[in-house]
């Protein structure tokens, strides 16, 4: 249903539109020139081509009859993207390549060499920012977000407007950093770690790298659930990576749907990194973007040996967020994706998977996320570096937008699925800030913590077994552990060792006392304000 009004919008924008061509001279912007060579770009697989790449710095402007000095070579290139290759202005994925046509490691505009990059077309966003701002804010929070640089490209002597080079989701150290997985690691910890893992759309997507959820996303659906693996590619990975990937998910999936999922020692902690999570939420509820936790839902998890966790991110994909979109979720800058979703729009073909409700269910988790964003809203999430980040896009982007809208003219027009539309750039810019405002003030109020801390208590060993103890110790103490709580050992001499502790119950942990020589002992435990002691004997 969906796809059907997706592509009688884009035909109706067809039909209303001229598409002009627009001479270029020069550019405030790095300078991409394309040349496919007669080649035509296609859907899969990457045609041969070369790109040059005019940046002559900041401050500088890039004329077309210069010197190519950021890269001159070949690339393979093709079109990317789902239901955005439906638009007249295409958005692209190439790799650069040597001179036999194997992939080949560069450093484009100043980002880390790689061989993979994306030219994000920003066709249906008008205001040009949207994926570049949140990029550049994830950046600044989350592990890795993909680096963003505006360019404008021309493609075989044909201006095709302002794009965002963008880094393509990708193992590498200096993007996803997880393990290289290779053939032979099929066993022990080498098979464990690391894989890149989304919930997206099947286009080109392998069907051998996939595997369909045992739980559906909430009951009665009548959708299931698609796990697909990024990396390693499906022409690389061994039936043992699959199978053990596969299981894997599978356990986690069975551990956040059983009644215990928020078990602090036993839960969904002890395989998903908690930190990641929460940013991910916040990031996707930022821009209440309609396609988080469904589509463009990447995820990957590290090797047993560095942690063995599943992170959540990169992100990717906000062209429809921040009020861009006039279905489901809407554009009113109130309300959650993550409770939302499926509510609205549960005739969707992709819908929110039962992970999300049952994390924000877990009391002490949603807690973290809200005191997360409290801390956020200080530093990298607070209006005046939103807002620096915002105006400095704009600012690059002011001498050449308009001639961005001369090649493609929208302005004025609707293009699926906006809800706002603007008559000028201005107005598509100055929708987006305001937007931005109120989605301030409504997670301000949302996420407000609004209990009260507990009460101080003062802790109370109550009782050590066993009593001697050889590899582990488990301590009950007569209130809740705080997680300011530090725990050392004493021995008959002084030394001191500090001791790392995991919690089974809220007022009862396990110490790993396997490394310590035989002895009595002294365990002292403290949150800042009491302390509390008792002896053992280390058999």
């Amino acid at each position: 249903m969906r796809s059907e009004f997706i592509l009688l919008s884009v035909l109706l924008v067809l039909s209303r539109t001229v598409i002009a061509q627009v001479e270029v001279v020069s550019s405030p912007l790095p300078l991409l020139l394309i040349d496919t060579e007669g080649r035509l770009i296609q859907d899969e697989p990457k045609i041969d081509a070369t790109l040059k790449v005019i940046d002559n710095g900041p401050g500088k402007i890039n004329h077309v009859t210069d010197q190519p000095n950021g890269y001159s070579g070949r690339i393979g290139i093709e079109y990317r993207g789902s239901s955005s290759q439906n638009f007249p202005k295409k958005p692209y994925g190439f790799e650069t390549r040597d001179a036999t046509g194997e992939d080949m490691n560069v450093s484009l505009l100043g980002m880390p060499k790689e061989s993979d990059w994306v030219l994000n077309a920003t066709f249906n966003d008008k205001s040009l920012v949207r994926d570049a701002v949140t990029y550049i804010l994830a950046g600044q929070i989350m592990e890795y977000a993909p680096r963003v640089r505006m360019v404008e490209v021309i493609l075989n002597g044909n201006y095709e407007g302002v794009y965002l080079l963008t880094e393509k989701i990708k193992r590498d150290n200096d993007r996803v950093d997880v393990d290289k997985l290779d053939p032979e690691d099929v066993t022990g910890d080498a098979v464990t770690g690391g894989y890149i893992m989304k919930l997206d759309k099947q286009t080109g997507s392998s069907p051998n790298a996939s595997w369909t959820s045992d739980y559906p996303p909430y009951p009665g659906a009548w959708q299931r659930v698609l796990v697909q693996l990024e990396y390693p590619e499906s022409e690389d990975i061994t039936f043992q990576q699959i199978d053990y990937i596969r299981q894997h998910m599978q356990k986690v999936e069975n551990i956040i749907a059983a009644p215990s999922y928020n078990h602090p020692k036993n839960g969904f902690r002890k395989y998903i990194d908690t930190a990641s999570l929460m940013d991910f939420i916040i990031l996707n509820e930022l821009g209440k973007n309609p396609d988080a936790y469904r589509i463009s839902t990447f995820f990957y998890k590290e090797r047993d040996s560095d942690g063995g966790k599943i992170h959540f991110g990169p992100i990717w994909d906000f062209n429809l967020g921040y009020g861009n979109v006039d279905y489901c979720t809407g554009p009113s800058p109130e309300g959650l994706v993550i409770r939302l979703f499926n509510s609205v729009c549960n005739g969707d073909g992709w819908v929110v998977h039962f992970w999300w409700k049952r994390f924000l269910q877990d009391e002490t988790f949603y807690r973290s996320l809200k005191l997360r964003w409290k801390e956020l809203r200080k530093t990298s999430l607070s209006n005046q570096n939103i807002q620096t980040v915002t105006d400095s896009l704009i600012a690059l982007l002011e001498p050449v937008q308009q001639r961005n809208f001369q090649r493609w003219p929208v302005l004025g027009q609707y293009v699926w699925p906006n809800s706002f539309i603007g008559q000028t750039w201005q107005q598509e810019t100055w929708f987006f800030k305001d937007w931005v405002t109120k989605r301030l003030a409504y997670l301000d109020l949302v996420w407000e913590i609004t209990d009260l801390p507990p009460v101080p208590q003062t802790i109370a060993i109550t009782s050590l077994k066993p009593n001697p103890a050889e590899n582990q110790l488990e301590v009950t103490v007569s209130s809740p552990i705080p997680a300011s709580a530090v725990m050392h050992l004493t021995d008959a001499v002084g030394k001191t060792w500090q001791v790392s502790f995991e919690k089974d119950t809220p007022s009862s942990a396990t110490l790993d006392v396997s490394y310590i020589p035989p002895g009595i002992y002294i365990l002292a435990i403290t949150d800042g304000t009491t302390t509390s002691t008792a002896k053992f004997m280390k058999k």
